[in-house]
């Protein structure tokens, strides 16, 4: 077994394997993702940014997004055996036992939360520890429930811009709720084309993401369509309302008939292969879009 092997190992060895299985339970790029969503958030709303607080609003988002996803993977480490794109975590592969992971969750939910606190405000840190909850104990079992998940999933993950922005300016107004409603509405393409790829090790963990009955039918892609569909006119939002300028506006309306453009081969074929190129896509136009916004602030 994976664990024999790395409890057969000594001194830098040891330490070394330890430290990537850590590195690996914090899945650095997603809470990257998250920190980078938070400062994107902060950036904007800001009339003139302090590196400080940039930096250990950074660091707290990527704690306390750490210490969710670590709670995810202890609630759900009997199911990522069952699927091959998670039996090689940590835990499944025994690399952190359930009582390190819960150190580190622990850990880093204190961390961030502290950073947060002294370094933004409390409004902030209230919402990412709620976030936090959202995204561990509620949407991590509703996985099994239904497709209900992916609206509960989608508030956390839709919250990391609005943070950074309420970071800013201590309140949450009407340009808070565009970038957080034009993240909201992105995650139902992305989770859906995810659940469409991923369906066979969903099923295996008995994940019920996909709305139309669990379904890779018409009726999911048509949903997957208008969603994306939607994406094209709140992008425009933030030029709209004066955050932003014409040039965002521009590459943000290129991006989103682009990324809803995907979606037609998906409603005419129903193939793995489409839900592939919308979900790499959901990848790119997330942070080009935020990228622009950033160029372009007024």
């Amino acid at each position: 077994m994976i664990v024999a092997k790395i409890n057969d190992l000594t001194g830098p060895a040891f330490v070394a394997a330890k430290a990537r299985a850590y590195w690996e339970l914090l899945k650095f790029r997603l809470s990257f993702l998250v920190a980078f969503s938070c400062g994107f958030g902060y950036v904007l709303a800001s009339t003139e940014v302090n590196w400080v607080t940039l930096a250990m609003l950074f660091l707290g988002g990527f704690l306390l997004s750490g210490s969710s996803v670590i709670i995810n993977q202890i609630i759900e480490k009997d199911l990522d055996r069952l699927m091959v794109r998670t039996m090689n975590r940590p835990l499944p592969t025994y690399r952190v036992s359930v009582n390190e992971a819960t150190s580190v969750a622990v850990f880093c939910l204190l961390a961030g939360v502290s950073i947060l606190l002294f370094y933004t405000n409390v409004l902030t840190t209230i919402l990412s520890v709620v976030s936090m909850i959202l995204y561990g104990f509620v949407y991590t079992p509703l996985k099994r429930v239904g497709p209900i998940a992916v609206f509960v999933g989608a508030i956390p993950g839709a919250l990391p811009p609005l943070l950074g922005w309420v970071a800013a300016t201590g309140s949450i107004s009407h340009e808070a709720l565009i970038i957080f409603g034009i993240q909201f509405i992105w995650q139902f393409p992305h989770f859906w084309a995810i659940a469409w790829v991923s369906d066979d090790d969903y099923k295996r963990a008995g994940f019920k993401l996909l709305p139309s009955g669990g379904k890779k039918d018409l009726n999911t892609a048509v949903q997957i369509m208008i969603y994306t569909m939607f994406l094209i006119p709140l992008g425009l939002l933030p030029a709209t309302f004066g955050i932003t300028g014409l040039n965002s506006a521009i590459v943000v309306s290129v991006c989103g008939v682009l990324f809803f453009a995907q979606t037609f081969s998906l409603m005419k074929s129903g193939d793995r292969k489409s839900a592939l190129k919308i979900m790499f896509g959901s990848f790119l136009y997330l942070p080009i879009v935020q990228i622009a916004y950033l160029l372009d602030k007024v």
